[in-house]
């Protein structure tokens, strides 16, 4: 299971262990900024982790300068990439290591694209010859905030790039600047 964070990650593992399966996560996120986040994020993590006893592969790089590069232009298609890029990387390694299919926690949250996720996953999944579990997992995203507040784990307030941190901050200003007038 690729993992975008320790928050949105709660409810899917919980999930798929009460459905039997053995869960191995990892950590590949080159698209979350600035690194100071990405840093939080990490932690967080690693924190869930020592709690859960989690096996976790860790691609611990952080991806500024790749990230900003391959979407600057196309800001506006940046989730395609972002998608495409972490669930081909899990997909890559879930084959190598011969697991039976792969997923991501992206597909907890309400404030993703659901089904550009599908659509990608769909695709890596005949690239790969790998299964893509393709579970909705929305209904339990309030649940990821609970049990995140219960254990103290960071939760994050965008999604992860530069732009969606701009994004969410500049509609905050602009609803300060609305409620002003």
């Amino acid at each position: 299971m690729h993992i975008c964070c320790a928050n949105c990650a709660t409810y899917p593992i919980t999930m798929l262990w009460q459905k039997g399966a053995y869960v191995k996560c990892l950590w590949f996120n080159p698209n979350i900024h600035p690194y100071m986040e990405y840093k939080a994020r990490l932690d967080a993590l690693i924190k869930l982790q020592e709690f859960w006893n989690l096996d976790i592969e860790y691609q611990n790089r952080y991806g500024l300068i790749e990230f900003t590069r391959a979407v600057s232009g196309k800001e506006q298609n940046r989730c395609e990439y972002c998608y495409w890029i972490r669930l081909d990387e899990t997909a890559k390694i879930a084959k190598e290591q011969s697991f039976d299919a792969f997923t991501t926690s992206l597909l907890v949250s309400p404030y993703q694209k659901f089904d550009m996720i599908l659509d990608i996953g769909r695709q890596v999944e005949r690239k790969y010859s790998i299964r893509f579990h393709a579970e909705d997992f929305r209904s339990g995203f309030n649940t990821t905030k609970k049990i995140s507040k219960e254990l103290g784990i960071y939760q994050q307030k965008y999604c992860g790039c530069i732009y969606s941190e701009m994004e969410r901050y500049f509609k905050i200003r602009e609803i300060q600047y609305n409620e002003r007038l």
